[in-house]
C-alpha cells in the first residue's frame, strides 16, 4: 500500500465509528472473526480497544491484520483502522499512483 492510498483510506476512516471493542478479555476467535467477516462487507474498519484492555494496541493491531489478512491503516491511540479489499463487492477505488516520465 502506497502513502498516497495510507491517507486516503485515513480521510475515510475519519468518519467511520468504531464497530468492534476489545476489553479485558483481549482478543478472542470471535473478535477475530467478526472482524474479518466484517472486513469482507465493509474492507475498511475501526476498533476501539477499551481502557480495560492490558495489550497494547499496536501489537493488537498486527496479531488482527496478521489473522485476517489484512493492512493496518493506522493506530492512534486505542483506536485501530484496518483495510482488506473485498473479493466480491469491492466498495473503495484507492487511487493509483501516477508513472512518472524520467528525463
Amino acid at each position: 500500500m502506497t502513502t498516497k492510498q495510507r491517507a486516503y483510506l485515513k480521510g475515510l476512516a475519519m468518519t467511520l465509528d468504531p464497530i468492534y471493542q476489545i476489553g479485558k478479555a483481549s482478543l478472542t476467535p470471535e473478535i477475530t472473526e467478526g472482524v474479518n467477516e466484517a472486513l469482507e462487507a465493509r474492507e475498511l474498519i475501526k476498533i476501539n480497544v477499551l481502557q480495560n484492555c492490558i495489550d497494547d494496541p499496536k501489537k493488537l493491531a498486527s496479531v488482527i491484520s496478521e489473522r485476517t489478512h489484512s493492512e493496518i491503516v493506522q493506530v492512534i491511540g486505542k483506536k485501530i483502522v484496518l483495510y482488506r479489499e473485498a473479493k466480491d463487492k469491492k466498495k473503495i477505488e484507492l487511487p493509483v499512483e501516477k508513472k512518472t516520465k524520467n528525463k
